[in-house]
């Protein structure tokens, strides 16, 4: 963190639940200040009636005052005005991931379009404990759908690829989240044993978030805090948040929650970093500190050969070019990884060229 950025983070409320209107409130904090917002806004479900179970007793559905709406006019100019204060608040590289049900996600996305954000991905976050269908007059639905965007085209969002391989047992993480609906221990009650909010979220739903899209340190703002999911979370990984909570009841389960929360220690808050933010080494480097010399044969993983030049390219037959360009051209291939295609001899052996980029690497941590 460099020294402007501390002075910025000084102005702002950190760690810290602010009441009022979610657009009032932006709107009142510095611009460029935040590195990721995680939104789940009102989904304006626009419920007709009440919804039972088999044995007639009542759904706890969502039919508080926050989620309803006039018209879907009156949404989408809710919609258009938070996130252009939201977007306000974002940092040239910054980003925001915006959870919605069918009943509002296409709506939500396109008026981040509209507003100049850059979609990412959307995700599908699929319930592997979703509610019946009591009706029985459509599909039960399982899934809701969560949309990731840079601030613009340009931003040089954090995505921390290696990580969520990591979580996903070394498999890429795809875009479809199979985990569980908030239920048991994680369920927050109220006083009279209800549940304290009817959308709480679970917490490896915000593990994965911010894991996958933010640093320690980080400031991570989610508008509509509710219980404060968001801000539990990103406490026991190192990040700041800040939240926005119109609602006292919501406020007062939050400060509770939040209360006991407790940081993991520095070398748990550490995670696989990608290897794209890893020193970039040209392969000109490794003939210049003679740790490959011109004229030194590689191979491919086929057996073709090509010759090291003084300059850091190579030829091989009547090709020349970089590592890329020559493997690329070898296997009449669009592009190549010259640094897992090539390999040199060594003692006897075929030693990859990606372990002396390793090893120039290591001297400069």
């Amino acid at each position: 963190m460099t020294t402007k950025t501390r002075k910025e983070a000084k102005k702002l409320p950190l760690n810290q639940i602010l009441s009022g209107d979610c657009i009032k409130v932006m709107n009142g904090l510095p611009a460029g200040s935040i590195d990721l917002i995680f939104a789940d806004p009102p989904y304006n479900l626009q419920l007709r009636g009440d919804l039972h179970r088999p044995d007639n007793s009542r759904v706890d559905a969502v039919d508080d005052a926050w989620d309803q709406f006039d018209s879907f006019k009156a949404y989408d100019r809710f919609t258009r005005d938070w996130l252009r204060a939201a977007r306000r608040l974002l940092k040239p590289h910054g980003a925001i991931w915006v959870i919605g049900s069918y009943h509002n996600i296409f709506r939500v996305g396109a008026a981040m379009q509209n507003e100049g954000f850059w979609i990412l991905n959307d995700v599908v976050w699929r319930k592997s404990n979703p509610m019946p269908n009591f009706r029985g007059k459509r599909f039960t639905n399982a899934h809701e759908t969560l949309i990731w965007a840079s601030r613009a085209e340009a931003s040089r969002y954090t995505f921390n690829y290696e990580a969520l391989k990591a979580l996903n047992e070394g498999i890429q993480m795809r875009s479809d989240w199979v985990l569980p609906i908030c239920t048991g221990h994680e369920r927050l009650k109220d006083d009279k044993g209800d549940k304290a909010h009817p959308t709480q979220k679970p917490e490896s739903l915000l593990h994965r978030v911010l894991v996958g899209t933010t640093n320690p340190g980080d400031v991570v703002l989610d508008p509509f805090f509710g219980t404060g999911t968001t801000g539990a979370v990103a406490r026991m990984l190192g990040r700041d948040y800040i939240g926005i909570e119109r609602e006292a009841a919501y406020r007062e389960v939050a400060e509770r929650r939040l209360a006991k929360v407790r940081r993991f220690d520095k070398a748990a808050l550490e995670v696989s970093a990608s290897k794209r933010a890893e020193p970039r080494v040209p392969f000109g480097q490794l003939v210049e500190r003679g740790l490959l010399r011109p004229g030194e044969i590689l191979i491919s993983p086929r057996g073709k050969t090509a010759k090291v030049r003084a300059d850091g390219t190579l030829i091989a037959d009547d090709v020349r070019g970089s590592i890329h360009q020559v493997g690329a051209a070898l296997e009449s291939a669009p592009s190549c990884n010259g640094w897992t295609y090539w390999s040199f001899r060594q003692d006897g052996r075929t030693v990859p060229i990606d372990i002396l980029r390793q090893q120039i690497r290591a001297e400069m941590r």
